[in-house]
C-alpha cells in the first residue's frame, strides 16, 4: 500500500497507517458523518486493518528468525510472565 505525496510514491509506514485507523474510528465513533462519508472512511480502514496486520506478521517473522539458531530452535527466549514471581 502506498501513499501519493506532492506525486511522488511514498511506503505508508505501520505508526502512519495506525495512527489514521485511530483517527478513522473516532470519526465514525462520532456518529456526525453522512452515511456515504461513513462508508468510505470503513473502507480506508479495513485497507489501513489488513496493512497494518501484514506489517505486523512481518515484523514478527523477522524477530522468529532473529531468535532461532541455525538449527531453528530458539534461543535467548523465555516466557513472559505478566506477574512477578516471589
Amino acid at each position: 500500500m502506498a501513499v501519493k505525496e506532492k506525486g511522488k510514491e511514498k511506503e505508508l509506514k505501520f505508526e502512519y497507517g495506525l495512527k489514521r485507523l485511530e483517527e478513522i474510528v473516532a470519526k465514525l465513533e462520532s456518529g456526525n458523518l453522512s452515511l456515504d462519508d461513513s462508508l468510505k472512511l470503513f473502507e480506508e480502514g479495513v485497507k489501513l486493518v489488513r496493512f497494518c496486520n501484514e506489517r505486523l506478521a512481518e515484523a514478527q517473522q523477522k524477530v522468529e528468525l532473529l531468535t532461532k539458531d541455525q538449527a531453528g530452535n530458539v534461543i535467548g527466549s523465555q516466557p513472559f510472565d505478566s506477574e512477578e514471581e516471589n
